[in-house]
This record gives structure tokens, sequence and C-alpha cells, in this order.
């Protein structure tokens, strides 16, 4: 080896030992960066000639476990899910009270309970009509309330996902925008290395708010698509929007139909200008965004449904009365007779058969419907699985309604017809196919001197609630939020007791009645409030349902603090095997440093050599 090689090679070992330095002194001062991952400067041997090699670097390398870093973001998805979820469940625990204090549900509606059973023992006392108003009030305005949180963590859900896409939208930019320049950097320096790092992070912030999968390509190039498949970035970037609609209202539901969507979805335009419904495809499956959706369209809806179901039950207990029809005979057919002149929208006529073919008993609701636009109906329409759903439009008056019923009818082996005015009968058919069991109204009051024990106790502000489903939906539908004690009964305690004319001040009746209707008397719920299914809705008292939605609400809250305990565990231990590879040690830094320091004093001697030789034959010289 030459000198000169010798010199050459002394220097290209301390350009490599140079570089090694700056890459460890850029490790120990970003050791508490966030995102930062640990580099080394990788050496390799080069040629210097015939005589000898040389060395210099080849590249600066992140140390990181690819393998990890993938699961890790798999499960910051999923963390991210299940901690906003929990996070939701523990405020909707707020808005429920804490079982058994004085402004929890359940304690509000028992003091209206047993404000009603105390006036069955003192009917004649102001005080205690006083007191079951004043209760009646307390609890309406706590459904009331309470209805109006649920909405506003809907609402926040909204502002929730609008603000999300933005984050997301600027993360896939800034994703896209680092895969450009490493495209035209293509380099593997201290540069480059410094843009993977940029570029994870944003990268980790999508997963925080989605779940992504992420593949690499050529020249450090990735393309990022959801787990079902939608490309998000490649050489462009896709865009998300999303039409946030404002303030919440029960009624306002997301639907695939954008006619009668009245909350916000998400939309991805791709680069070719190409539109995906990611709402309704299901294409986000985890992460914030989901969570917020989950929280917005299902679990918050629920919860608003479970709230409806409780002041529907509440109200129908107290007004709506059942009349049996009359039975009813035409030769050798039988039925029932019924009056049809009470019904109002939402009222209906129920009918029972025996099939004889099969010996099985079948029923029949028919609804009655002011709003045509609403038919037919679903068999949903009632909380009950074993009924068949007819709606009944009477705007064309009782031939309509006959016509209506019989094409109901007619394949079943019955019959139906008018004796006059609003008198319904039905009959079998004479053909032996099917025996009437019973016929009946319900209907709801909406007087208090009925001569009975229902009363409009309770009205949707200022009409009467009786269930009608119209062609934008049921008037159940936010319920809670509008239920009201009738201002006609709080202009006039005395209806508590007096049902009829000549009722006595000390009349327990209607005391009684509405006491073991809301204590006693079992009621059918829609599986749509999550408390039983749609096979075999829940059916008990309000009572016993209400504590059904607080013991589920209890649950569903624990089971989603459970599940981001869980995931924060996984998270936790797989952040600490990916730290293990890509943080920073500072010992093992100051180790390096000390071999680079042994390194570059090395070839600082090579190189003090070289010049002394030099000096030595330049002095030899005549």
């Amino acid at each position: 080896m030459s000198l000169n090689q010798a010199l050459a090679t002394a220097v290209a070992g301390l350009r490599t030992t140079q570089t090694g330095l700056s890459v460890i002194s850029a490790n120990v001062a970003n050791a508490e960066t966030p995102g930062y991952v640990k580099k080394v400067a990788v050496p390799v041997q080069i040629s210097a000639g015939q005589a000898g090699t040389s060395v210099a670097v080849s590249e600066i390398q992140r140390q990181l476990d690819q393998y990890v870093q993938r699961q890790l973001r798999t499960e910051t998805s999923g963390a991210s899910y299940a901690s906003l979820r929990s996070d939701f469940y523990q405020r909707i625990q707020t808005v429920f009270g804490t079982p058994g204090s004085s402004t929890a549900l359940d304690t509000v509606f028992n003091n209206f309970t047993q404000s009603l059973q105390a006036l069955s023992t003192s009917p004649d006392d102001p005080s205690a009509r006083a007191n079951v108003i004043a209760q009646a009030q307390v609890l309406t305005q706590q459904l009331n309330s309470m209805s109006t949180q649920v909405q506003a963590l809907r609402g926040d859900a909204e502002l929730g996902l609008s603000d999300s896409v933005a984050k997301a939208n600027n993360a896939m930019q800034q994703i896209a925008a680092i895969n450009g320049q490493l495209s035209a950097y293509n380099k593997a320096d201290s540069t480059t290395a410094s843009l993977l790092d940029q570029r994870d992070a944003y990268i980790n912030q999508l997963s925080q708010l989605m779940d992504i999968n992420v593949v690499a390509g050529d020249q450090n190039q990735v393309k990022i698509f959801t787990t079902s498949g939608i490309q998000l970035v490649g050489s462009s970037t896709a865009t998300l929007s999303f039409d946030a609609q404002g303030t919440m209202t029960a009624t306002n539901q997301w639907s695939a139909d954008p006619s009668k969507r009245s909350v916000g979805t998400l939309m991805l335009t791709g680069d070719n200008g190409t539109q995906i419904d990611l709402v309704a495809t299901g294409s986000i499956r985890s992460g914030q965004i989901a969570a917020y959706l989950q929280m917005r369209d299902q679990d918050l809806v629920q919860t608003q449904t479970q709230l409806d179901e409780m002041a529907a039950a509440m109200s129908r207990a107290l007004s709506d009365k059942t009349v049996a029809g009359t039975a009813a005979t035409s030769g050798a057919q039988s039925g029932f007779d019924v009056d049809l002149g009470s019904l109002l929208a939402g009222n209906t006529v129920n009918l029972s058969y025996v099939d004889t073919a099969t010996g099985q008993t079948k029923k029949i609701t028919f609804m009655k419907v002011d709003d045509p636009s609403a038919l037919p109906l679903s068999n949903s329409a009632t909380a009950d699985p074993n009924d068949q759903v007819f709606g009944l439009d009477f705007s064309g008056g009782m031939s309509s309604v006959l016509t209506q019923i019989n094409n109901a009818l007619t394949s079943k082996g019955l019959i139906a017809s008018t004796t006059g005015g609003n008198t319904l009968r039905v009959l079998d058919n004479g053909s032996g196919r099917a025996t009437v069991s019973s016929l009946s109204t319900t209907s709801t009051m909406t007087g208090f001197a009925g001569g009975s024990g229902e009363m409009p106790f309770f009205t949707d502000g200022a009409v009467a609630f009786t269930g009608a489903i119209n062609g934008m939906g049921s008037q159940t539908a936010g319920f809670a939020g509008r239920i009201s004690v009738n201002p006609a009964l709080i202009t006039n305690p005395a209806a508590l007791v007096s049902y009829q004319s000549g009722t006595t001040a000390a009349d327990p009746t209607r005391p009684n009645f509405l006491y073991a209707q809301l204590t006693s008397t079992s009621q059918t719920y829609s599986a749509a409030s999550g408390v039983g299914t749609a096979a075999s809705p829940y059916s008990g008292s309000i009572g016993s349902f209400l504590r059904q939605v607080i013991s589920q609400q209890g649950q569903a809250a624990d089971a989603a603090k459970s599940l981001s305990d869980g995931q924060n565990v996984v998270l936790s231990s797989l952040q600490s095997r990916f730290d293990d590879s890509a943080s920073v040690n500072i010992d093992e830094e100051m180790s390096n440093l000390l071999r680079l320091q042994n390194n570059y004093a090395a070839n600082a001697r090579v190189m003090s050599a070289v010049r002394e030789m030099l000096d030595s034959l330049m002095q030899a010289l005549p």
C-alpha cells in the first residue's frame, strides 16, 4: 500500500467515524422526542485500488421491529375505539345517576309511585293530590333533561367525527407529501431517516382514527388502505368529507337513503372522483371514528329508545283503554263487533283467531294511520313478535276501512263488515278455516270523566300521546324529551280522583288504578331498547323495565371499561416491545461513543504516521 492510499483510507475512516458520531449525537439529543427512532450509521467495505480496501457509510438505518410496529398500529386503533366508548359510557352513567341517589331516575320514579300510593289512602287530601302532580312533574322534567343530555352526547359524537375527519385528511396529505419527497430524494442518509420518522408519526395518528393497513413499496414508498380494502393514500391521497348536521335530536338518524338521513355521513372521494360512503359500506371498523359512529348511531340511540319506551309505557299505562268486542253471529258464522269511533292515530284494533288447520292461535293488529305515506306498516310497529300488523287509513271512510281489513283477512278465512256507523264486525267466513277468538280496541282516553280509571295523565307537549306513526317515524321517538304532565290536570287536581259525574272526593278507585298500572301491570317493550330480543321482547311492569335498563346500562359501561383496560394492557405491552428496539438507550450510545472515539484516534494516528513518513522522505531528497 502506498502512503497516498494509506492516507486516503485513514481519511475515509475519519469521515465514517464522524458520521457515526453525528448519528450518536442526534440519538442522544432526541432520546425524549416522541416518535424518534434510534438510528445507526452502517459502515461498508469499499475498494481502495489494487493495494487494499477502504470504508464508507452505506446508509443511516433506523432500528425498529416492523412486525411489532404493524401490530402496534392495529392495537392503537382498537385501544382508541375502546377508550372512547368507555368514556362515553361513563358519561351515560352520569346521566342516569347513581342508583338510589336522590336525583337518579329510579328514585324519582319511585317517589312518583309512592305519592300515588299515598293518594290512594287519602284521596280527598288536597296536599296528597298536589304531591302527586309535583312528583309527576319532577319525573317528566327528569326524563326531559336526560333526553337532552343523551342528545348532547350524540352531538358531541357528531362534532368528534367532524374533527376526526379533519385530522385524518391532514395526516393523509402529509403522508402523501412525504412519499413524494422520499421518491425525489432517493438517498439513505439522515434526511431520509428523519422523513421516515415524520411519516410514521402521521401514520400513527391515522391509526388512532381508523383501522389501516400499511403496504410498503419501492423507494421507501407506502400505500395505505382501510382494513376493508379501500385505498386512502397511494401516489396521491383520497379526501374524506363529513356533512355535520348541527343540533341533534332523537329523530336525527342515519340512513343509507340521503332523503331520510338527518345526521352527517362520511364520504371518501378518490383521486379519480369516485365517492364511497364509508358509513354505508361499514368500511371503518375501529379507531376513534368507528367509536363515534357506534355511539352516535347505535349505543346512544338505544339509550334514547330506553327513555322513550319508559315514557311511552307510563303514558299508555294511564291513558290507554282496551274495550272487548261483543259477541256477534250471522247464521252459522260467529265473531265479534267493536266500535271504531274513539280510535285516534296510533290506536289499534286487536284480533285473535284460531287457524283450524294447525290449531294455532294467531293475532292481527290493525293500527289507525293518518298519514298514508307511512303505509304499509312493519310488524315491528308493535313490540309483540307474534302479531301481524296492518295500517288502516281512515280518510276514505268506513267502506275504505272495510276494504283494507278484508284485504288482510280474506286469505285467513275471516270476513269484515259493518252493522252501521262506526261498528266493525269480524266473523269467520263460513269456510271452516278459522274461528274468531276475540276482538277489541285499544284507544287513548282524552278526557278525565270517562267512567273508568284511565285518564290522559301525560301528554306529548300540548297533544295526546298515542304512539302514532307517520311518514317521518313514530311519535314514540324522542317522547322522553317532550313528555309532560297534562296542563288540564295541573289546573284540576280533583281529576286524580273524579272519573265520572258523582265521584266522591274520598273514592280511591282511580288512585288505586293509577298506582297498579305503574307498579304491577305488565307491558311489552320494544327490543330496540336493548332489553329483551325481537323474538322474545321483555314484558313486565314499568318499574321492572326501569331496573332492567339501569342494569343493562351498568353492564354495558363495565364491559366497555373492561375492553378498554384490556386493550390498553395489550397496547402497553406492544409499545414496550417496540421501544426495546426503537428507543434510544443512553448507556448504549455512550458505549458506542467511546468505541468511535477509539476509532477516530486510531485513524488520526495513521494520518500522523503517514505525515511523519512523508516528512522524512522530503528531508531525504537532495
